[in-house]
């Protein structure tokens, strides 16, 4: 069981101040299912406070107005790690943050666009400083590729793009699961050796937080969040279908129904495809 506590430790926030580094917010949309956003501006104003500031639409900022409920994760480029829960409660377009965020180099210097508004969350729970366990996580990632083709779904149909199953499939990868806790809170947890078996299914060796992942509940509804080095990024959304051996390697699976472009400049549903609608209003 992990650690939890109230507050963050003071030596860590200097940490989360970096805009290279991954910051994850996950939220809960209206029909009660996990949704995963990169935010890179995440960081704390004090040890029981986080902000981050907006300069793209997506559905994650409608999301956590509906419903402030949110799980989080911020990884430095050393990998360390800091996960937890917060609640959404404000957010502004003006003030010290505001000022703080746009005289950032990334922002201040950027000709097209800076960040719009600030959104303050308070913590509710965080487990601390962690360390990727690296060499499970390699462990599991060659697992994943010597078995992942055993447990393939046998669907012909297309879900993933040949994009987003070449960055499920590539090692450089780093991956994140999602699912909406008993409390409502969504949780999040890295799947970094989760890879593509074909284009309908997603499948990961259990060999980093194997007892989280073993938590989970065949059927239930999971967002995994695929991110590259250079900033690419896919979010999709399953049902989890449990763990089972393929090739003598026990897989955990999950069966994609739902994809999103969360990458500016439009961000937006790929699958299922929506109806193109005509424009009546002008």
């Amino acid at each position: 069981m992990k650690n939890s506590y109230k507050s963050f430790n003071p030596e860590d926030l200097v940490k989360f101040e970096p805009d290279a580094k991954v910051g994850l917010i996950a939220t809960v949309n209206e029909e009660g299912l996990p949704h995963i956003t990169l935010i890179t501006t995440f960081q704390a104003r004090t040890v029981n406070e986080l902000i981050w500031g907006q300069f793209s639409e997506g559905m994650s900022k409608k999301f956590i107005k509906e419903n402030p409920h949110a799980g989080f994760l911020i990884m430095s480029l050393d990998r360390k790690m800091w996960r937890g829960k917060a609640v959404w409660k404000r957010c502004v377009n003006e003030g010290d943050e505001y000022l703080m965020f746009n005289k950032k180099p990334m922002w201040r210097y950027n000709s097209y666009f800076g960040i719009h508004t600030v959104h303050y969350m308070d913590l509710v729970e965080t487990y601390g400083s962690e360390s990727l366990p690296m060499g499970q996580i390699i462990r599991g990632a060659l697992l994943t590729k010597i078995a992942k083709k055993a447990a393939s779904s046998g669907n012909r149909a297309r879900i993933l793009r040949p994009f987003a199953e070449n960055l499920f499939n590539s090692l450089s990868s780093l991956s994140f699961l999602s699912y909406v806790g008993d409390d409502g809170f969504p949780v999040i947890i890295p799947v970094i050796q989760c890879q593509a078996a074909d284009s309908t299914r997603l499948a990961f060796a259990p060999t980093a937080y194997k007892e989280e992942l073993f938590s989970l509940k065949e059927g239930m509804n999971v967002a995994v969040f695929c991110l590259s080095l250079s900033m690419e990024d896919v979010l999709v959304r399953g049902e989890f279908k449990g763990f089972s051996r393929h090739l003598g390697v026990e897989l955990g699976l999950i069966d994609i129904n739902w994809v999103y472009n969360s990458m500016p400049p439009k961000q937006g549903q790929i699958y299922p495809d929506k109806a193109i609608e005509p424009v009546v209003n002008f």
